[in-house]
Protein backbone atom coordinates (compact mmCIF):
# COMPACT_ATOMS: atom_id res chain seq x y z
CA UNK A 1 0.00 0.00 0.00
CA UNK A 2 2.73 2.33 0.91
CA UNK A 3 4.93 2.49 -2.28
CA UNK A 4 7.14 5.11 -2.97
CA UNK A 5 6.19 7.20 -6.85
CA UNK A 6 9.17 5.61 -8.11
CA UNK A 7 7.97 2.04 -6.91
CA UNK A 8 4.97 2.53 -8.78
CA UNK A 9 5.85 3.80 -11.59
CA UNK A 10 7.64 0.36 -12.05
CA UNK A 11 4.10 -1.63 -10.84
CA UNK A 12 1.15 0.48 -11.87
CA UNK A 13 1.11 -1.44 -15.61
CA UNK A 14 1.72 -4.47 -14.24
CA UNK A 15 -1.33 -4.06 -11.53
CA UNK A 16 -3.55 -2.76 -14.00
CA UNK A 17 -3.19 -5.92 -16.55
CA UNK A 18 -3.45 -8.34 -13.69
CA UNK A 19 -6.97 -7.69 -12.80
CA UNK A 20 -10.36 -6.27 -14.07
CA UNK A 21 -10.26 -4.00 -10.87
CA UNK A 22 -7.41 -2.59 -9.32
CA UNK A 23 -8.18 -0.81 -6.27
CA UNK A 24 -5.57 1.59 -5.38
CA UNK A 25 -5.64 2.63 -1.39
CA UNK A 26 -4.88 6.29 -0.98
CA UNK A 27 -4.95 8.98 1.78
CA UNK A 28 -7.33 11.83 2.68
CA UNK A 29 -3.81 13.44 3.37
CA UNK A 30 -3.92 14.35 -0.76
CA UNK A 31 -6.07 16.87 0.06
CA UNK A 32 -5.23 20.48 0.06
CA UNK A 33 -6.66 22.76 3.24
CA UNK A 34 -10.75 22.94 2.04
CA UNK A 35 -13.93 23.95 4.12
CA UNK A 36 -15.76 20.77 2.96
CA UNK A 37 -13.65 17.68 1.66
CA UNK A 38 -15.28 15.98 -1.08
CA UNK A 39 -13.43 13.74 -4.06
CA UNK A 40 -12.71 16.72 -6.27
CA UNK A 41 -11.28 19.72 -3.98
CA UNK A 42 -7.55 20.42 -4.16
CA UNK A 43 -5.06 18.55 -3.48
CA UNK A 44 -1.51 19.20 -1.95
CA UNK A 45 0.14 18.33 -4.73
CA UNK A 46 -1.80 20.70 -6.89
CA UNK A 47 -1.63 23.97 -4.95
CA UNK A 48 1.35 23.79 -2.38
CA UNK A 49 3.90 26.12 -3.78
CA UNK A 50 6.74 24.95 -1.18
CA UNK A 51 9.68 23.77 -3.76
CA UNK A 52 11.61 22.26 -0.41
CA UNK A 53 8.22 20.06 0.17
CA UNK A 54 7.33 19.57 -3.45
CA UNK A 55 11.51 18.00 -3.61
CA UNK A 56 10.15 14.92 -1.09
CA UNK A 57 8.41 12.01 -1.77
CA UNK A 58 6.27 12.79 1.67
CA UNK A 59 3.16 10.40 1.81
CA UNK A 60 0.14 13.09 1.11
CA UNK A 61 2.83 13.87 -2.71
CA UNK A 62 3.49 9.95 -3.22
CA UNK A 63 -0.09 9.07 -2.88
CA UNK A 64 -1.11 12.16 -5.15
CA UNK A 65 2.13 11.01 -7.83
CA UNK A 66 0.63 7.30 -7.69
CA UNK A 67 -3.24 8.88 -8.05
CA UNK A 68 -2.27 10.51 -11.24
CA UNK A 69 -0.58 7.24 -13.33
CA UNK A 70 -4.16 5.89 -12.97
CA UNK A 71 -5.37 9.16 -13.52
CA UNK A 72 -3.07 9.22 -16.91
CA UNK A 73 -3.34 5.88 -17.84
CA UNK A 74 -5.83 5.15 -20.56
CA UNK A 75 -7.30 2.24 -18.75
CA UNK A 76 -9.87 2.47 -16.52
CA UNK A 77 -9.94 -0.78 -14.69
CA UNK A 78 -8.94 1.54 -11.33
CA UNK A 79 -10.78 2.44 -8.40
CA UNK A 80 -9.06 5.13 -5.81
CA UNK A 81 -10.07 4.93 -2.15
CA UNK A 82 -9.09 7.78 0.44
CA UNK A 83 -9.68 6.51 3.62
CA UNK A 84 -10.26 9.39 6.51
CA UNK A 85 -9.19 9.35 9.91
CA UNK A 86 -9.76 5.85 10.59
CA UNK A 87 -10.08 3.96 14.30
CA UNK A 88 -10.69 0.26 15.94
CA UNK A 89 -10.37 -1.74 18.70
CA UNK A 90 -6.78 -3.01 16.94
CA UNK A 91 -4.88 0.31 19.01
CA UNK A 92 -5.73 2.67 15.99
CA UNK A 93 -6.94 5.63 17.94
CA UNK A 94 -5.46 9.16 16.74
CA UNK A 95 -5.64 12.54 18.72
CA UNK A 96 -5.43 15.01 15.71
CA UNK A 97 -1.96 14.37 14.59
CA UNK A 98 -1.16 12.02 18.05
CA UNK A 99 -1.14 8.53 17.46
CA UNK A 100 -2.49 6.08 20.19
CA UNK A 101 0.94 4.84 20.77
CA UNK A 102 1.83 8.78 22.27
CA UNK A 103 -1.32 9.99 23.78
CA UNK A 104 -2.69 6.59 24.90
CA UNK A 105 0.62 5.60 26.51
CA UNK A 106 1.29 9.22 27.57
CA UNK A 107 -2.52 9.22 29.51
CA UNK A 108 -2.06 5.94 31.35
CA UNK A 109 1.85 6.49 32.37
CA UNK A 110 -0.69 9.98 33.76
CA UNK A 111 1.53 12.17 31.67
CA UNK A 112 0.03 15.48 30.21
CA UNK A 113 -0.48 15.18 25.65
CA UNK A 114 0.53 18.84 24.46
CA UNK A 115 -1.52 19.60 21.48
CA UNK A 116 -2.16 23.64 20.91
CA UNK A 117 -5.86 25.05 21.05
CA UNK A 118 -5.71 26.27 17.48
CA UNK A 119 -5.72 22.45 16.69
CA UNK A 120 -8.04 21.26 19.63
CA UNK A 121 -10.36 23.47 17.94
CA UNK A 122 -10.34 22.58 14.70
CA UNK A 123 -12.88 20.03 12.96
CA UNK A 124 -12.00 16.50 12.62
CA UNK A 125 -13.74 13.15 10.83
CA UNK A 126 -13.13 9.66 12.24
CA UNK A 127 -14.39 6.55 11.10
CA UNK A 128 -14.73 2.99 12.52
CA UNK A 129 -12.63 0.78 10.39
CA UNK A 130 -15.87 -2.02 9.63
CA UNK A 131 -17.35 1.02 8.26
CA UNK A 132 -14.73 1.93 5.85
CA UNK A 133 -13.92 -2.02 5.11
CA UNK A 134 -17.94 -2.26 4.27
CA UNK A 135 -17.10 1.08 2.05
CA UNK A 136 -14.13 -0.66 0.20
CA UNK A 137 -16.10 -4.11 -0.11
CA UNK A 138 -19.04 -2.39 -1.57
CA UNK A 139 -17.20 -0.43 -4.23
CA UNK A 140 -15.17 -4.30 -5.33
CA UNK A 141 -17.00 -5.55 -8.07
CA UNK A 142 -19.11 -2.23 -8.76
CA UNK A 143 -19.19 -0.92 -11.96
CA UNK A 144 -19.82 2.34 -11.12
CA UNK A 145 -16.53 2.70 -8.98
CA UNK A 146 -14.14 2.21 -11.89
CA UNK A 147 -12.00 5.06 -13.09
CA UNK A 148 -13.15 6.83 -10.51
CA UNK A 149 -11.60 8.36 -6.50
CA UNK A 150 -13.82 7.70 -3.19
CA UNK A 151 -13.53 9.47 -0.13
CA UNK A 152 -14.17 6.47 2.03
CA UNK A 153 -15.23 8.45 5.59
CA UNK A 154 -18.25 8.88 7.44
CA UNK A 155 -19.45 12.48 7.37
CA UNK A 156 -19.60 13.28 11.21
CA UNK A 157 -17.52 15.40 12.77
CA UNK A 158 -16.53 17.04 16.11
CA UNK A 159 -13.68 19.50 17.35
CA UNK A 160 -10.68 17.41 18.38
CA UNK A 161 -11.10 19.17 22.11
CA UNK A 162 -14.41 17.26 22.00
CA UNK A 163 -13.09 14.15 20.46
CA UNK A 164 -10.21 13.99 23.15
CA UNK A 165 -13.65 14.00 25.90
CA UNK A 166 -14.66 11.29 24.41
CA UNK A 167 -11.49 9.57 24.92
CA UNK A 168 -10.99 11.05 28.49
CA UNK A 169 -14.92 8.99 29.48
CA UNK A 170 -12.39 6.33 28.79
CA UNK A 171 -9.06 7.08 30.43
CA UNK A 172 -10.03 9.51 33.30
CA UNK A 173 -5.75 10.61 33.13
CA UNK A 174 -5.71 11.94 29.65
CA UNK A 175 -4.68 15.60 30.47
CA UNK A 176 -4.26 17.65 27.42
CA UNK A 177 -2.49 20.76 27.39
CA UNK A 178 -1.99 24.01 25.27
CA UNK A 179 1.16 24.98 23.94
CA UNK A 180 2.76 27.15 21.43
CA UNK A 181 1.53 26.10 17.82
CA UNK A 182 5.00 26.50 16.38
CA UNK A 183 6.84 24.59 19.20
CA UNK A 184 4.69 21.97 18.88
CA UNK A 185 5.18 21.80 14.95
CA UNK A 186 9.15 21.88 15.15
CA UNK A 187 8.54 19.04 17.97
CA UNK A 188 5.99 16.60 16.37
CA UNK A 189 7.73 17.35 12.78
CA UNK A 190 4.32 17.71 11.01
CA UNK A 191 3.93 20.94 9.14
CA UNK A 192 1.45 20.38 6.31
CA UNK A 193 -2.56 19.61 7.52
CA UNK A 194 -1.65 19.81 11.41
CA UNK A 195 -3.69 22.83 11.48
CA UNK A 196 -6.60 21.74 8.84
CA UNK A 197 -10.35 21.28 9.06
CA UNK A 198 -11.41 17.93 8.27
CA UNK A 199 -15.00 17.94 7.48
CA UNK A 200 -16.19 15.43 4.45
CA UNK A 201 -18.53 15.61 1.83
CA UNK A 202 -19.13 11.51 1.89
CA UNK A 203 -22.54 11.14 -0.58
CA UNK A 204 -20.54 10.33 -3.32
CA UNK A 205 -19.34 7.01 -1.75
CA UNK A 206 -22.42 6.59 -0.25
CA UNK A 207 -24.18 6.94 -3.66
CA UNK A 208 -21.98 4.09 -5.38
CA UNK A 209 -21.96 1.50 -2.20
CA UNK A 210 -25.91 2.19 -1.56
CA UNK A 211 -25.07 2.90 2.29
CA UNK A 212 -26.74 5.59 4.20
CA UNK A 213 -24.82 7.95 6.48
CA UNK A 214 -27.19 6.36 9.23
CA UNK A 215 -25.87 3.01 8.45
CA UNK A 216 -22.58 4.11 10.45
CA UNK A 217 -21.32 4.41 13.24
CA UNK A 218 -21.23 7.04 15.69
CA UNK A 219 -17.99 8.51 16.55
CA UNK A 220 -19.13 8.80 20.70
CA UNK A 221 -20.53 5.42 20.68
CA UNK A 222 -17.92 3.88 18.33
CA UNK A 223 -14.85 5.45 20.04
CA UNK A 224 -16.11 4.46 23.48
CA UNK A 225 -16.74 0.60 22.18
CA UNK A 226 -13.87 -0.10 20.58
CA UNK A 227 -11.24 1.52 22.63
CA UNK A 228 -12.79 -0.13 25.94
CA UNK A 229 -12.46 -3.06 24.05
CA UNK A 230 -9.17 -2.49 23.08
CA UNK A 231 -7.78 -1.66 26.66
CA UNK A 232 -9.37 -4.45 28.23
CA UNK A 233 -7.20 -6.86 26.71
CA UNK A 234 -4.20 -4.16 26.12
CA UNK A 235 -3.67 -1.77 28.90
CA UNK A 236 -0.98 -3.06 30.63
CA UNK A 237 0.77 -3.55 27.36
CA UNK A 238 0.48 0.18 26.42
CA UNK A 239 1.87 1.32 29.56
CA UNK A 240 4.86 -0.48 29.07
CA UNK A 241 5.28 -0.10 25.95
CA UNK A 242 8.41 1.36 24.20
CA UNK A 243 8.07 4.78 22.71
CA UNK A 244 9.91 7.68 20.50
CA UNK A 245 11.91 8.65 23.58
CA UNK A 246 13.39 11.55 21.73
CA UNK A 247 9.73 13.19 20.87
CA UNK A 248 8.50 12.13 24.06
CA UNK A 249 11.07 14.77 25.57
CA UNK A 250 10.43 17.08 23.25
CA UNK A 251 6.57 17.06 24.26
CA UNK A 252 7.84 16.95 28.12
CA UNK A 253 9.65 20.37 26.80
CA UNK A 254 6.34 21.89 25.84
CA UNK A 255 4.30 20.98 28.76
CA UNK A 256 7.09 21.21 31.49
CA UNK A 257 9.16 19.07 33.50
CA UNK A 258 10.29 15.56 32.96
CA UNK A 259 7.01 13.68 33.36
CA UNK A 260 8.51 10.94 30.91
CA UNK A 261 11.57 10.25 32.60
CA UNK A 262 10.78 7.73 35.02
CA UNK A 263 9.57 5.33 32.49
CA UNK A 264 12.63 5.88 29.83
CA UNK A 265 14.31 4.87 32.48
CA UNK A 266 12.88 1.27 32.22
CA UNK A 267 14.28 1.38 28.95
CA UNK A 268 18.06 1.41 29.23
CA UNK A 269 20.85 4.07 28.90
CA UNK A 270 20.18 4.14 25.68
CA UNK A 271 17.11 5.24 25.91
CA UNK A 272 17.54 7.75 28.63
CA UNK A 273 20.74 9.50 27.00
CA UNK A 274 18.46 10.22 23.91
CA UNK A 275 15.75 11.31 25.99
CA UNK A 276 18.40 13.28 28.02
CA UNK A 277 19.46 15.26 24.92
CA UNK A 278 16.20 15.99 23.30
CA UNK A 279 15.13 17.30 26.50
CA UNK A 280 17.30 19.75 27.57
CA UNK A 281 19.78 20.66 24.17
Amino acid sequence: MVWSTAEFADRVEQCLNATGQYVFVSSYRVYADSPVIAEDSPRLLDVVDDSDYLKTDEYALAKARCENMLFENGKKNWTIVRPAVTYDGTGRFQLAVHESEVWLRRALNDIPVPLPDVICSKQGTMTWGGDVARMIALLIGNPQALGEAFTASTSEHQTWREISEIYKSVVPTLKVVDCDMAKFERAHGAVYQIRYDRIIDNSKVLAVTGLNQSDLSGLHDGITRELNGYLAKNREKVIRMGSDFGRNARFDKLVGGIPSFSTVCKNGMVSVCKYLIRRFL
